[in-house]
């Protein structure tokens, strides 16, 4: 067991970052929504404050005309708010430059969401507290749940509001102290209808719509999960960092232990179930010791899969490298990361089997202290056979008979080398020099290959050195005893040489796996456009399996080739129809697979938690199938992360025509509104010429009456002329208007815009610089 506990240089850091002298602490007042106390307890916690001698000075309170805040303002340092001009008026903001310089032990910033006024030195209202916290001023700042960047969407789907204004995670991360202003729905609306938080008209409003009771609920359900989610993060920091031996059962934790047992994708989804019901977070931990180098290709597959479905399930995954013991490094992790519930499967193994290796179910309840285990049965599927990949893989490797020879060859050696040292040391001590070629192979060669140096090594000792020589016959008692004890330390050498090479290997393969998965991910979080994350895709995979790679995506119904390594841009028939079967099926097809065999390519399916969304295809020149199981893992690696960079880039270019398609409604709007006031103008003015006329024409001398008809015919090419922009606009906006690309004389369209435009510049003089 890992007893040598020592702190996580990590939470040391964090806590000395929280630490850090002439830094300000920060303190947030979080409600569930507007009007449940969060500004009246902060000036209630600012008073107590004051009493203590501390210097607090209000930079900002919005007190939206209660009488109560109102009152509780009163006794307090009020610096006075800055004058921003701003659309011919004067807005008025907190004076950050004024509470630096008066910098005051503690300062109140209402509404740490708010957006400040243009021309501030910074756009939000968290950054001004941020300066403050660098300066070295506490702050206390109050915030509604609904303004949490993470929660917006969440927000936005209970109250079917989208809230503009929010504020990063980091902010709420970064407190010193969360204190939760709990209030319940059934007050809040009281608060509401006596008019406490809004106006009779608004609170009606506010009633009918965001203040619902289910609303109210799910906010405060909300507030109250990230604020505990805060403090169970503060607690396993502290605990890291003073290196205290978990749990501290203070918030449930699930891990579920997954192995090559058929029965483990049952366990993961009764760690779900278990989860679910404790509401708590659950985590699937695999180990690979050196029994994992002895595992089929089918039982990997069955650990990957395994995993994979935890993710699906929302579990975080970890694979541990076994320390010794598995049931060390299952506790050893648990209390690591404050796990209360261990999921694990029954053990199946014989009495024999148990008393001679162990259990690990009964090392796992016997060392788990304060940790709850559950011990499953678990669900094994039909029959529990390995999953099929519906793709042929290539055979492993037949064992060869020349590690073999060489292990004889290293014993062989090793006698002539002990014959030739016998006169000197005597045969007593020529069995090192057996022992050191026993060693070498199993370090060079694994375990049996070893065994077979020690069997070799052992006859050849008794034969040549111990007497009567040239036989197999042992005379002396003593020395059977020798030989019995050099077999026994040969073999337990080598099998701990052959452990160390093969953790060894392992260690090697994961860590150029892992180095090539986080090369691939860097590359592809640098990637901004669509076209660069089909390249670094198609690319990474072509370079790892030293395959053809294509990658199609669906684009106007129907499957398309958009990129390929080496370029590619079209596929046969058979091609075609085994990624369209692909794609429609989630499923493999094509070369090696069980579906459309005869294709020329492989195709796997590229999918993430929202559905399918592309096609990869592979090819190669060797014959037979195109991937070894481990290539097969390592593909679904790249493949999964080749599909999140493609969704994220999909996700950004939804979000940017949204924003687009937002910014064309906000536009045609003001170009409405101020239309309506413009062609009113007009409109205006020929109805009124045009009335004069009628009414008093011949009354009128003929210069009046020549004026007004020119007014009329003036106003009325003015109003043509806004109709005609605004049909002009609208067939830009649906694409029938398409700009004439060709090289053209500026000086010419200037002109030509200037002579249109010569009745409304006749009063203006224009001097073109061109």
């Amino acid at each position: 067991m890992r007893e040598d506990r020592r702190p996580s240089p990590d939470a040391l850091l964090a806590q000395a970052r929280r630490e850090a002298p002439g830094r300000g602490h920060l303190k947030i007042f979080l409600g569930a929504a507007p009007g449940v106390g969060k500004t009246y307890e902060m000036l209630t916690a600012a008073h107590a404050r004051r009493r203590e001698g501390v210097d607090v000075v209000v930079g900002v309170v919005e007190t939206h005309g209660r009488p109560e805040t109102e009152a509780l303002v009163t006794g307090l340092e009020v610096l006075p708010r800055r004058a921003v001009p701003y659309g011919g008026a004067a807005l008025s903001e907190m004076d950050l430059d004024g509470l630096l310089a008066r910098k005051p032990s503690l300062a109140l910033v209402d509404e740490l969401a708010h957006t400040n006024a243009p021309g501030s030195r910074h756009p939000k209202r968290y950054l001004d507290v941020e300066e403050l916290l660098q300066a070295g001023i506490d702050v206390h700042a109050t915030l509604n749940i609904q303004h949490v960047e993470s929660l917006n969407d969440v927000v936005a789907q209970i109250t079917r509001i989208r809230v503009r204004e929010t504020v990063p995670d980091s902010i709420l991360d970064r407190a010193d102290d969360i204190e939760v202003i709990d209030l319940s729905p059934d007050d809040l609306i009281r608060r509401l209808r006596e008019g406490k938080v809004y106006l009779p008209r608004q609170a009606e409003r506010a009633l009918a719509h965001y203040f619902s009771p289910g609303n109210l609920t799910a906010l405060r359900e909300l507030a109250l999960r990230r604020t505990a989610q805060r403090v169970d993060d503060q607690l396993l920091t502290h605990m890291r960092a003073h290196a205290i031996a978990g749990p501290w059962a203070a918030g449930e934790r699930v891990l579920v232990c997954v192995s090559e047992d058929p029965r483990a994708a049952g366990l993961v989804r009764y760690a779900k179930r278990l989860a679910d019901r404790l509401r708590a977070p659950f985590t699937a931990l695999t180990i690979e010791g050196r029994r994992s180098a002895g595992l089929s290709e089918a039982e990997r597959d069955r650990i990957a899969d395994t995993l994979r479905l935890a993710e699906r399930l929302g579990a975080e995954t970890a694979t541990l490298p076994s320390q010794g013991r598995i049931a060390d490094d299952v506790i050893g992790f648990a209390r690591e990361h404050n796990v209360t519930h261990v999921v694990v499967g029954k053990s199946t193994r014989s009495r024999w089997f148990e008393l001679l290796n162990g259990s690990v179910v009964h090392d796992l309840v016997r060392r788990s202290g304060s940790i709850s285990v559950h011990v499953v049965a678990g669900e094994a599927a039909d029959g529990a056979p390995a999953p099929h990949k519906g793709v042929r893989t290539a055979a492993p490797p037949r064992p060869s008979l020349l590690p073999y020879a060489a292990a004889l060859a290293a014993v062989a050696g090793a006698l002539a080398l002990g014959l030739a040292l016998q006169p000197s040391l005597g045969h007593e001590s020529t069995d090192l020099v057996f022992l050191t070629a026993v060693v070498a192979v199993a370090v060079r060669f694994g375990l049996y290959p070893s065994l077979a140096a020690v069997v070799a090594a052992s006859l050849a000792y008794n034969f040549f050195f111990l007497p009567p020589l040239y036989t197999f016959t042992i005379a002396d008692p003593t020395n059977v005893v020798a030989l019995f004890f050099f077999t026994l330390v040969a073999v337990v050498v080598s099998n701990l040489a052959a452990r160390a090479r093969a953790e060894a290997t392992n260690s090697r393969a994961r860590s150029r796996a892992t180095e090539a998965l986080y090369g691939f991910s860097r590359k592809l979080a640098g990637c901004g456009t669509l076209d660069d994350v089909l390249w670094a895709s198609a690319y990474q995979i072509a370079l790892m399996l030293r395959l053809r790679v294509v990658v199609l995506l669906p684009e106007a119904g129907s499957l398309t080739v958009m990129v390929g390594y080496p370029p590619e841009d079209r596929l046969d028939e058979a091609d075609l129809a085994a990624a369209q079967w692909t794609f429609d099926h989630g499923r493999p097809a094509g070369r090696g697979a069980d579906t459309l065999p005869g294709a020329r390519r492989l195709f796997l399916p590229l999918r993430t938690g929202r559905g399918m969304i592309g096609v990869v295809g592979l090819d190669g020149d060797k014959p037979g199938p195109l991937l070894t199981p481990d290539q097969r893992r390592l593909l679904d690696a790249l493949a999964d992360q080749g599909a999140l960079a493609i969704e994220r880039v999909h996700l950004v270019e939804d979000l940017d025509r949204a924003r687009r398609s937002a910014e064309t409604d906000r536009l045609r709007q003001a170009l409405l509104s101020s239309l309506s006031h413009d062609l009113k103008t007009p409109l205006a003015a020929v109805l009124g010429s045009a009335t004069t006329l009628r009414d008093l024409g011949p009354a009128l001398p003929p210069d009046a009456q020549a004026e007004l008809l020119t007014t009329v015919i003036d106003e009325a090419e003015r109003l043509n002329r806004f109709i005609a922009n605004l049909l002009d606009m609208t067939k830009l906006e649906s694409g029938a208007l398409a700009p004439n690309l060709a090289p053209h004389d500026l000086g010419e369209i200037v002109g030509t815009a200037l002579a249109r435009a010569g009745k409304i510049l006749a009063h203006h003089r224009v001097a073109p610089a061109l």
